[in-house]
């Protein structure tokens, strides 16, 4: 299994970082407004109840949250108006006032168009944002090919990320059995496997038209169905050698072959899935590893410098980044020398350097001059040196060691490369 697309990688990331600072929002009180509209939603309706909770809230006893929730609700109603319809995906509203100490707040507001449709129309008032819907699609959205069988029937489609979608359904004139006897039974049944034969090649040549052209795409084909004909039809290779290759084993047992057998199939197989993709994310881990402990110089960097390093002169293979880091590359400058500076820090750590005197002349006149996510500068700068970027989760105990041990980034070379010495910049 190879990993997504660095575009998908990188849109999964931005998606989930962006609700780790929605999530780190908090009220002092019930000011914070989530509020869900699915892409079936009229806007005149939410309109509408927008409205009666603005009419509901000037009973709040407290003056400051009623105050904040009056103006949060007026803000929305602002926004929500400036849609003449629902985008295709539906669209999620984040705004209130959220504390930043000594009993004062200020105003938020976050639009997030989900990478999955909204199945909800939701409105909610707390202390914290509602991020439920939302945190259930931050994986990446897989494309997995479906087929559940039998002699009787066969359904067709795809898994895309949590969505089921039937494409084709096929009914057989295979006879399930026959009340001959003598001689003529022998020929009725190779009239029924002939019979079954046809609707297996039938069953292959579907499956080709569906999947060969998104291939590349396809993570895998789960084959599933009642009894033994499912693996009949892997052993005998009715599919194309291109597909039959991404074939999850073991096949899978289900009671129905229309659509309901499709969910069905899927529900059995979500630990199976989870583990194939820990278990690639082991695998590589696993080498660099390897790399690290062999004996003469090996084909690995690990921690910030010595990766952006090897990634500048074009040594790397594969870029490893733990999708659990949140930092910023920031190009900090002085106002009183013009000395500029990069650092890359946690989001937490910003306000410090500002606050801190100027390393080269001591004033304290800091200011940040630019500023980008580090993940993001990374996949630009692995993606310009023609290396692959890939997300390794921190599910694993060897992600976990990638973004502990190592810094969270840590590549695969193509050739040795000396490690950095020296003063960071």
């Amino acid at each position: 299994m190879s990993a997504a697309p660095a575009d998908l990688q990188l849109a999964r990331y931005s998606f989930r970082r962006k609700l780790d600072e929605i999530a780190a929002c908090k009220g002092r009180a019930t000011e914070l407004i989530s509020l869900y509209v699915s892409p079936t939603k009229q806007i005149s309706d939410v309109m509408s109840y927008l409205r009666n909770e603005y009419a509901q809230s000037s009973n709040i006893k407290s003056r400051t949250t009623r105050k904040n929730v009056m103006w949060a609700i007026e803000s929305l109603m602002g926004r929500v108006r400036a849609y003449k319809e629902p985008p295709e995906r539906g669209v999620a509203f984040f705004v209130g006032s959220r504390a930043v100490g000594a009993d004062k707040s200020e105003p938020v507001t976050f639009i997030v168009e989900p990478p999955e449709p909204l199945n909800t129309y939701l409105y909610r008032c707390d202390s914290s944002f509602f991020l439920d819907p939302l945190l259930s699609m931050v994986h990446e959205p897989d494309l997995w090919g479906l087929i559940v069988m039998d002699r009787a029937e066969v359904t067709i489609g795809f898994l895309r990320g949590k969505r089921v979608e039937a494409v084709r359904n096929r009914q057989s004139q295979v006879p399930s059995k026959h009340g001959r006897g003598g001689q003529s039974a022998h020929r009725f049944e190779r009239m029924i496997e002939h019979a079954a034969h046809e609707f297996f090649v039938r069953i292959g040549e579907i499956a080709n038209e569906l999947f060969l052209p998104k291939k590349d795409a396809l993570k895998g084909i789960l084959l599933g169905g009642p009894g033994a004909t499912k693996e009949y039809f892997y052993k005998e290779n009715y599919l194309h050698y291109e597909l039959q290759q991404k074939v999850v084993q073991p096949l899978f047992d289900t009671g129905y072959t229309d659509e309901y057998g499709l969910k069905e199939m899927v529900e059995k197989a979500t630990q199976t899935l989870h583990g194939l993709e820990l278990t690639e994310e082991k695998r590589i881990i696993q080498k660099l590893l390897g790399e690290i402990r062999r004996a003469e110089q090996g084909l690995a960097a690990y921690g910030e410098r010595d990766v952006q390093h090897a990634l500048e002169i074009g040594a790397v293979d594969t870029l490893l980044i733990s999708e659990g880091l949140r930092q910023q590359r920031i190009t900090f400058r002085c106002s009183a020398c013009q000395h500029e500076f990069v650092r890359t820090l946690p989001d937490a750590e910003v306000d410090r350097v500002l606050e801190a005197p100027c390393p080269n002349c001591g004033q304290r006149t800091v200011s940040e001059a630019a500023n980008e996510d580090y993940v993001e500068e990374m996949f630009r700068v692995a993606a310009d040196s023609g290396a692959t970027a890939r997300l390794v989760s921190t599910e694993s105990e060897e992600g976990e060691l990638l973004a502990k041990a190592f810094g969270g980034v840590a590549a695969l070379l193509r050739y040795p490369v000396p490690a950095i010495t020296g003063p960071r910049r």
